[in-house]
C-alpha cells in the first residue's frame, strides 16, 4: 500500500498523546504526594497539542474535508467514523483534566479514569481501521492492534519521562524505566508482526485478483497514458533496497537508540523514538500488499 504522510502524523501524534495521558492518570493515581502542582496541568496540555496537531494532520488526506462530518454518521459500520467520533471526545476529557487542574476544583482522577477509557476506544478504532480490512493478510492480526497500543504507550511515557527531566525531575527515573519496559515490550510485539508478515503466503493468485482462470497471464503494457490510480494508491513504488533501508531505521530509531538513551537521556530519547515510529508507520502501509498489486506492482 502507498503510505499517506498525513496519517502517519495522525497516528504516530495522537498515538504519543494517548500514551501521555495514560502515564499522567497511573502518576496521578499511584504517586499524588509527589507531583508538582503544574506537572498533570502541562502534561494534559502538551496531550492536547499532539492531539490537535494529529487531527489537522489527518485533514490532509480528506479529498473533501468539507465533508468530513458526514463519514461520522457510519459510525454503526465504519471504524473511521467510530474514530472520527473518539479523537475529540477524548480530547473533550482531557480539555476537562486540564481545567480541573487549572481551577483546582477536584474530581481529576474520575475525569482521568474517563479520558483513559476513551484512550483505549481511540487505540481501538485507529487499529481495527486496518485491523478489519481482511484481504490484507499484514494488517487482519490482532497483533496490528496490539502494537498500535503499545507503541504509542511507549512514545507517550517515553515524552513523560522527557516532560518530567523538566517539570519533575524526581520521577524522571521511574518514568524512564516504564519506557524502557514499554518499549522492550514494543520491539517484541513488532518483531513479532514482522516475523510473522515475512513468512505469510498470500492466498490470492494472479488468476483470483483479476477473476481470469487462464495459466499465464502476463501484463505488457498500461496504455499510451501510463499510470493508474492501483499503481499510485495500492503499491509504495519504492524499490526493495529502499523498504529493507526502512526497516533498519524503524529499528533503530523506535527501539535501539530509545533503549540505550531513555535512561540517562529521555528528551533525545523520544526525538529519535518519534522519528523511528514515522518510519516504523511508513512500513506499516509498504508491507501491506494488496491483491490487486499482483498485477499491477510490475508496472507501476
Amino acid at each position: 500500500m502507498r503510505p499517506a504522510f498525513s496519517v502517519l502524523f495522525l497516528t504516530t501524534l495522537i498515538g504519543a498523546g494517548q500514551g501521555l495521558f495514560i502515564t499522567l492518570f497511573f502518576c496521578e493515581l499511584l504517586v499524588p504526594a509527589s507531583l508538582p502542582s503544574n506537572f498533570l496541568f502541562g502534561g494534559a496540555v502538551l496531550v492536547l497539542i499532539l492531539s490537535g496537531l494529529g487531527g489537522i494532520a489527518s485533514v490532509f488526506h480528506l479529498g473533501h474535508p468539507e465533508r468530513a462530518w458526514r463519514a461520522m454518521t457510519m459510525w454503526r459500520t465504519s471504524w473511521l467514523a467510530r474514530e472520527g467520533i473518539a479523537l475529540p471526545s477524548f480530547m473533550a476529557a482531557v480539555f476537562a483534566y486540564a481545567v480541573a487542574h487549572w481551577l483546582n476544583i477536584g474530581h481529576t482522577l474520575a475525569i482521568a479514569t474517563i479520558g483513559v477509557l476513551l484512550s483505549m476506544v481511540l487505540f481501538v478504532c485507529t487499529g481495527m481501521i486496518y485491523g478489519a480490512i481482511k484481504v490484507l493478510k499484514e494488517w487482519a492480526h490482532p497483533l496490528t492492534l496490539i502494537n498500535f497500543i503499545v507503541l504509542g504507550c511507549a512514545s507517550g511515557t517515553t515524552l513523560a519521562a522527557a516532560y518530567a527531566s523538566f517539570a519533575a525531575p524526581e520521577l524522571t527515573a521511574a518514568l524512564a524505566q516504564a519506557a524502557f519496559a514499554l518499549t522492550l515490550l514494543g520491539l517484541l510485539t513488532r518483531a513479532a508482526s514482522l516475523w510473522r508478515n515475512a513468512i505469510l503466503r498470500p492466498t490470492s493468485t494472479l488468476q483470483t485478483a483479476i477473476g481470469i482462470r487462464h495459466p499465464r497471464i502476463v501484463q505488457k503494457s498500461q496504455g499510451s497514458m501510463g499510470g493508474s490510480y492501483n499503481t499510485r494508491e495500492f503499491f509504495h513504488g519504492k524499490s526493495p533496497a529502499f523498504v529493507r533501508g526502512v526497516l533498519v531505521t524503524l529499528l533503530l530509531g523506535v527501539f535501539v537508540l530509545p533503549l540505550a538513551l531513555v535512561l540517562a537521556l529521555p528528551l533525545l530519547a523520544f526525538v529519535f523514538q518519534y522519528l523511528g515510529l514515522l518510519a516504523e508507520r511508513w512500513y506499516f502501509f509498504a508491507e501491506a500488499q494488496h491483491p490487486q498489486n499482483l498485477y499491477y506492482q510490475g508496472t507501476s
